[in-house]
């Protein structure tokens, strides 16, 4: 039977909601037996079936009101009882016994390494026992966890410890209460012997918090960072949004097989390992920068994700758009913020604009899922987040901050929705934002085109914009958007113009409401060059016709380090376009000396600005190319960028050695003036490796390294210009931390992204090697996840090969880790961006998924889409 899709449009209250909750969990890797008590309400007087939701256990016994009950019936995903309408509160206790050892979904309760953990979000509690298991019943929790003390030590639930003992038999028991109401997907167990990194924090209003990090024995040297993340997220929400911690102790646990990054449970976050564990041998800058902007993110779901909560699974965005908007602040605030903001764009427009191209295109806020596990994505987050930013830039700093604090106390303790977001911003602001809600209900990626002309007589300047969003996946029919565009005008010699309209100056952030428009400048005495989309404030795609001289004077002397970046950015893509032309008709390459002039001045000024010159100097990925074509050629973009890679590295050989020798450092620290020497000095390594110094200084460097980040940036540069040096040093690597799953994740993504021609052989042998272990998902995602999303020549390669291996690995996913294999499908499902021949045998290799017997629904869901 083929799963059905539910709508936005049929949400209904449901007729009970559980009020109180007990849990009494025995726990064994084996035989796990769980009692819970439900204290339920009713909420519809006329309602006589209960249904409760729950799959992939034993169910033993039921009680109502403690007295054995038959009146139910047991289907397949569900519990569905005969309640008389005279109960208005009863108890019910249901007994469920499970096998978490051979829980290999890793949703519910399940065993990770040795130890025991669960993961809820979305709908992992009903892997436990029998619940109303939607995020809009709320319920107090108390939890009473059972085990051997030997085994597991360390029992951990949501909330506060308020009793604990030891029984004569070995084992040993604890009880948790949270105080506050939650949804079951806020719930949390975790069962194991750790290391422990203890803490504390005085709040605000001056209560201490106990602060725990539980990671795996002997891993406790990487849990530092962390805690020190933690800590400053927790004065950040404080010091920003003026929101406070609310229980006595804040725990984290780190687990090595977890699906998703971390998870947000109420007081007791589990965390992916990958999220946790950094010190300067095993964890590069990209690393500790991760780690702390996880933790945070976690961290602020205390308040929104946490306290307050989703009214259902459509309005995920109400919790995760918002809390990464707050996360990409908190590394703004701290760090750099034009460096995030041109990392978070970058992300954006390879991943979000390529979903909004893609069958599985939706708003942030959908109207329809089949598997909710699906809709975790980056429409949801990322482009989520960009909506939050919009409301921002429109409010200004204080009038978000007022909506924020009107938000927060209209919702406290309540599962809401996207409107009473926006609804609480429009009351603080005065602001009409009407037209703006339809970013949460209308997908696909609006594009600007922008036109201009210049009356030199009357020094008027004007900008024509006109906005168009093409149709998608799910939309046809589209509607205009409120959009805010950031501008800056500049003239020749880098003097920024004021914006003035007549007498008065006007705002930066013209408001584009209309599928056409024109904005009029004032007392303008020159043409000027327009820096359009500022900060990227919109989440668009911006079609103007720069010529090659105006993105130099941006390049040159824009205030915004947004705009210069993205102005070389855009010399780089029209580069590479040019050339991708010239391979196909068969054409020499060239290469631009004006892009050389420009790269040129970059190295000169790296002195003076590292971080700019390190981001600006990195060649954008062929993914990040790919997302400029309609119709992708993988091969003949990867040609055309090693030919782009190789002549820069030719053409500027003697400034990158200087810029590389004089950006050496004695020691490391994580600090971000030494991250932006590292980053532009393993930038320069990555160009000089494919020149006749490389082989000898990738060398060097390997061995000179005394951190991961030098160490893999070696690696990587020996990787891909295929120097002599790469087998000595990717052995040398393999042998020292083959134990280290973590840190060989980062081996396996070398070896599938190489360039070589018989890298899938050299894929599907390592799917054999001692650190690989298919259960894990970090593991498959190093491996077999990079081999299809990051070597798109390997992968596209024009006889299938690519296509064949990724079915074969999803088969088998698809009976172990349905969530897991639905991520990785991800390449496969955009067949429409390819030529014929490929998107034929793409086609043929989804129609193969779609006929085994037991597709999972999150498989089913994007496969139909694609195939449709």
């Amino acid at each position: 039977m083929q799963p059905k899709a539910k709508f936005r449009k049929d949400y209904r209250q449901p007729d009970f909601t559980v009020t109180d909750i007990y849990l009494d969990f025995q726990l064994d890797p084996q035989d796990t037996l769980v009692t819970s008590k439900l204290n339920i309400q009713r909420q519809n007087g006329t309602a006589t079936h209960l249904r409760l939701d729950g799959h992939s256990f034993e169910l033993i016994s039921v009680k109502l009101n403690t007295q054995p009950f038959t009146q139910f019936q047991q289907t397949s995903d569900a519990l569905i009882l005969e309640i008389p309408v005279s109960y208005e509160q009863f108890e019910l206790e249901i007994q469920t016994r499970l096998n978490p050892a051979q829980n290999t979904s890793l949703q519910g309760l399940y065993q990770s390494g040795d130890g025991i953990c669960t993961q809820c979000e979305a709908e992992g509690f009903r892997q436990i026992t029998y619940m109303l298991d939607r995020p809009d019943v709320l319920a107090k929790y108390r939890t009473k966890l059972t085990a051997c003390k030997q085994k597991y030590p360390f029992l951990l639930s949501n909330g506060n410890r308020i009793a604990q003992g030891d029984l004569e038999d070995g084992r040993h028991w604890v009880e948790w209460e949270d105080p506050f109401f939650k949804p079951s997907y806020l719930f949390a167990v975790v069962a194991g012997d750790f290391d422990l990194l203890k803490d504390t924090f005085i709040t605000m209003s001056g209560r201490e918090v106990a602060l725990e990090i539980y990671v795996d024995r002997g891993n406790l040297d990487r849990a530092t960072w962390a805690m020190e993340s933690l800590k400053r997220s927790m004065k950040w929400d404080e010091e920003r949004f003026g929101l406070e911690y609310d229980l006595d102790i804040y725990m984290i646990v780190a687990v090595d097989f977890f699906n998703m990054g971390a998870m947000e449970n109420k007081g007791l976050n589990i965390f992916n390992s990958k999220f946790v564990l950094a010190n300067p041998q095993t964890a590069t800058d990209e690393d500790y920068m991760g780690v702390e902007s996880v933790i945070a993110h976690e961290y602020f779901h205390n308040w929104t994700g946490n306290r307050i909560t989703c009214r259902d699974w459509f309005q995920l965005s109400l919790k995760e758009g918002l809390t990464v908007f707050r996360d990409q602040e908190f590394t703004s605030d701290l760090w750099s913020r034009s460096a995030k903001r041109i990392e978070d764009v970058r992300f954006l427009r390879t991943h979000q604009f390529a979903e909004d191209a893609s069958p599985m295109a939706h708003p942030i806020r959908p109207e329809k899922v089949i598997e909710m596990n699906n809709f975790y994505t980056v429409t949801v987050y990322e482009k989520g987040a960009e909506v939050i930013r919009m409301l921002h830039t429109l409010l200004g700093e204080n009038k978000f901050q007022e909506g924020m604090k009107l938000y927060v106390a209209e919702n406290d303790g309540k599962a809401a929705t996207c409107e009473d977001f926006v609804s609480a911003m429009e009351r603080a602001s005065g602001l009409d934002l009407a037209q703006f809600r339809r970013w949460y209900s209308q997908s696909g990626t609006p594009e600007l085109t922008i036109s201009d002309d210049y009356d030199e007589k009357h020094q008027i300047y004007r900008l024509h914009v006109s906005q168009y969003t093409p149709p998608t996946a799910d939309q046809v029919e589209k509607v205009n958007l409120h959009i805010p565009l950031k501008v800056a005008l500049y003239g020749e010699n880098g003097q920024k113009i004021h914006l003035k309209y007549e007498l008065s100056s006007v705002s930066d952030v013209l408001d584009v409401i209309h599928e056409h428009q024109t904005f009029e400048f004032h007392s303008v005495t020159q043409r000027p060059v327009p820096a359009l989309l500022c900060d990227f404030s919109a989440p668009v795609r911006l079609d103007y016709n720069y010529t090659p001289a105006q993105l130099m004077t941006l390049v040159k002397f824009a205030e915004n380090d947004f705009v210069r970046w993205d102005a070389l950015q855009t010399l780089y893509f029209n580069e590479l376009r040019t050339n991708l032309q010239r391979y196909q008709q068969a054409q020499p390459l060239r290469f631009s000396t004006e892009l050389l002039e420009v790269l040129t001045l970059v190295l000169e000024n790296a002195n003076k600005e590292t971080e700019l010159t390190a981001l600006t100097l990195s060649l954008p990925k062929e993914t990040e190319f790919a997302e400029s074509f309609k119709l992708i050629d993988p091969v003949g973009i990867a040609v055309a960028r090693e030919f782009m890679q190789k002549t820069i590295a030719e053409a500027l050989k003697e400034r990158l050695l200087v810029c590389y020798n004089y950006n050496k450092l004695t020691n490391y620290q994580v600090v971000a003036e030494d991250m932006a020497k590292r980053a532009l000095r393993n930038v320069c390594l990555s160009y000089l490796a494919f020149t006749d110094v490389g082989n000898g200084l990738v060398h060097k460097h390997y061995h000179n390294a005394d951190n991961m980040t030098d160490m893999l940036a070696a690696l990587n540069a020996a990787t891909k210009a295929q120097l002599p040096c790469r087998e000595q040093l990717l052995y040398d690597f393999e042998n020292k931390w083959h134990q280290d799953g973590l840190v060989m994740d980062k081996w396996f993504n070398l070896q599938a992204t190489r360039p070589d021609e018989n890298v899938l052989e050299l894929v599907q042998n390592l799917l054999e090697h001692r650190s690989f272990n298919f259960k894990n998902p970090n593991r498959v995602r190093a491996l077999i996840g990079s081999f299809a999303t990051q070597n798109p020549k390997a992968f596209h390669a024009i006889d299938g090969s690519g296509y064949r291996f990724l079915v074969d690995i999803l088969m088998k996913l698809n009976d172990t880790n349905p969530q897991v294999a639905a991520r990785i499908v991800e390449p496969l499902i955009k067949l429409s961006r390819y030529d014929t021949q490929r998107q034929t045998l793409m086609r043929r290799g989804l129609e193969r998924l779609k006929g085994i017997d037991n597709l999972a629904p999150d498989l089913f869901e994007k496969i139909e889409k694609a195939l449709k």
